[in-house]
């Protein structure tokens, strides 16, 4: 999964670089409203965490002009500002969550996490599938009840696919989730990752449609 990060304190901004990566999130991290909105304009994520009081933009206003674009990308604002009409304004404005710093490290992933379940569609908080089961929160992979270790970025295809069976993924849409700006990527990265998981979970779970990309099959392969 990819985060956009905006937040211009740099030791908040590291901290949760950090914590975010350590989760296997790939994440992009900018410092000021004008860039947050350009990026925004131009790149994809599957989570925004949006500070308010940013240089030269302020965070409710990239808000408004993100859901002015009808972008649908799950926004979870965290901001000194805790005022209650402060977060009754933010939620109205469209964001779907909001935490005020300080907060507990481990509050702000299981709010990443339940954004992200909401999302893709689903509210369970374990992925099960044609025998294979995820949990988000422990990073624990069964086949058929038989625990398996993945590599991060194992996890985060796994992941991906399993959030929506049927849905095909291109090489190209899976880099983008995979890796942020400052990430080298390989040609054939995607391609050696998913020959790893189909070693460790069976051939048939992740299938190639030729010319397109990858998906998890709704039903039983």
């Amino acid at each position: 999964m990819r985060l956009l990060l905006v937040e211009d304190d740099t030791m908040i901004g590291e901290v949760l670089l950090d914590l975010l990566r350590d989760e296997h999130y790939a994440v992009d991290w900018v410092r000021d409203g004008e860039i947050a909105d350009a990026t925004l304009e131009s790149q994809n994520y599957d989570l925004i965490l949006l500070d308010l009081g940013l240089p030269k933009r302020d965070g409710l206003e990239v808000l408004r002009k993100l859901r002015s674009r009808k972008d649908r990308t799950p926004v979870l604002i965290v901001t000194a500002r805790d005022a209650l009409e402060q977060r009754v304004r933010g939620l109205d404005m469209g964001a779907d969550d909001y935490i005020v710093k300080p907060y507990e490290l481990d509050e702000i992933l299981a709010r990443i996490r339940a954004l992200i379940r909401r999302a893709s569609g689903r509210a369970e908080p374990v992925y099960e599938h044609l025998g294979v089961s995820v949990n988000p929160v422990t990073r624990e992979v069964l086949v058929h009840g038989v625990s398996v270790t993945l590599s991060s970025k194992e996890w985060a295809i796994l992941e991906l696919l399993l959030a929506r069976p049927g849905l095909v993924l291109s090489r190209k849409q899976l880099e983008d989730k995979l890796y942020s700006w400052k990430d080298e990527v390989s040609s054939n990265a995607v391609e050696v990752y998913i020959h790893g998981l189909r070693k460790k979970l069976g051939t048939q779970l992740i299938q190639n449609v030729r010319g397109v990309g990858y998906m998890i099959p709704k039903g039983a392969p």
